[in-house]
């Protein structure tokens, strides 16, 4: 008579069939090795958005993104959030378009509300961010006006700090660039313009929000290579950014004690409708960014991460300090 069959099994094998099952359920499906997988993933930044040369172009001043050819990034659909500015409210300056927009879309994504500030003029592109805020579930607030009014920004902070419940982000981020071939091609108009909206507001609107700002608030400027290295016909302008840039270190150093933090971002060239509303000369407009080392403009959602992360309190020892993005150009 046979003896029967002898199902025991020694803790040797039992462990080597374990492994054997976690090793072939690790295998990507479809027999992808994990470095296939990973290779998938990646972009190649000097293909991943369009090239010069554009096509000629150009609208009256402030101009509309919804207009350009072609149409801006901002992250309407590529960029995906984490929770990482959950709770947090946030005032952006130029929030149509540009880098505004795009860093309204990444924090109401992030979990922030955000209140954007515009020109008149551009209320078809604040329509669609304050569409995209909402959609994400956030408390989005349009309010237009022109920052060239020290009672208007005043207003402007205390509309976004009662309709938002309080504030603890500030973005700076509003600019005016003409572009001029000779200095004497700027008028006193003109030139008063651009300090009013670059400078002044600034000024105003951050002094204005101080009484809001509790320690672990964050101000944001958005200042330009051109504070660096300046452009021959963007006098006015340059000298703009070169002063938000010192203003960032400047007040780091005043509010650092209390516990608010001052950052900056510094692009290149990015494609933005001030590029097509008189910021640049039609032949350097079709060639846009065909210098930088990439190859290429910009897009304002290449930007969107940067103000995240410097409204991000895990960037808790980051303040005085100026982030560039300049396709391998620039500085800093």
């Amino acid at each position: 008579m046979s003896s029967p069959p002898d199902f025991s099994l020694t803790r040797r094998s039992v462990l080597a069939a374990t492994t054997a099952t976690l090793a072939a359920s690790a295998m990507p499906a479809f027999g992808q090795t994990t470095t296939e997988k990973e290779a998938s993933m990646l972009e190649d930044p000097t293909t991943k958005y369009p090239k010069p040369p554009f096509e000629r172009q150009s609208q009256p001043f402030p101009g509309l993104a919804g207009k350009m050819v072609p149409k801006p990034d901002h992250g309407e659909t590529s960029y995906k959030g984490s929770g990482r500015l959950i709770g947090r409210k946030a005032l952006i300056t130029g929030g149509d378009s540009g880098m505004g927009r795009a860093a309204a879309i990444a924090y109401a994504r992030e979990g922030a509300d955000v209140a954007i500030n515009y020109l008149p003029d551009e209320e078809p592109d604040a329509r669609e961010v304050i569409a995209l805020i909402e959609k994400e579930g956030r408390k989005g607030v349009a309010l237009p006006g022109d920052l060239r009014d020290e009672a208007f920004c005043q207003k402007l902070v205390e509309d976004a700090a009662a309709a938002l419940g309080g504030l603890d982000i500030l973005v700076n981020n509003a600019g005016r660039q003409q572009q001029a071939q000779a200095l004497t091609d700027i008028t006193s108009e003109a030139f008063d313009a651009t300090m009013k909206t670059n400078i002044y507001a600034m000024f105003w609107l951050t002094k204005a929000a101080l009484k809001h700002l509790k320690p672990g608030s964050a101000i944001i400027q958005t200042t330009s290579e051109q504070a660096y290295d300046p452009s021959e016909n963007l006098v006015d302008y340059a000298m703009t950014k070169a002063a938000g840039m010192n203003f960032t270190k400047s007040m780091a150093k005043q509010l650092g004690p209390k516990g608010i933090r001052v950052n900056g971002v510094a692009p290149g060239p990015i494609w933005t409708p001030l590029q097509v509303s008189g910021g640049a000369t039609m032949e350097k407009l079709m060639q846009f960014g065909g210098d930088t080392p990439l190859g290429r403009p910009g897009q304002p959602a290449e930007l969107a991460s940067i103000y995240v992360q410097l409204a991000d309190s895990s960037a808790s020892y980051a303040t005085g300090q100026v982030y560039g993005a300049a396709g391998g150009g620039g500085q800093p």
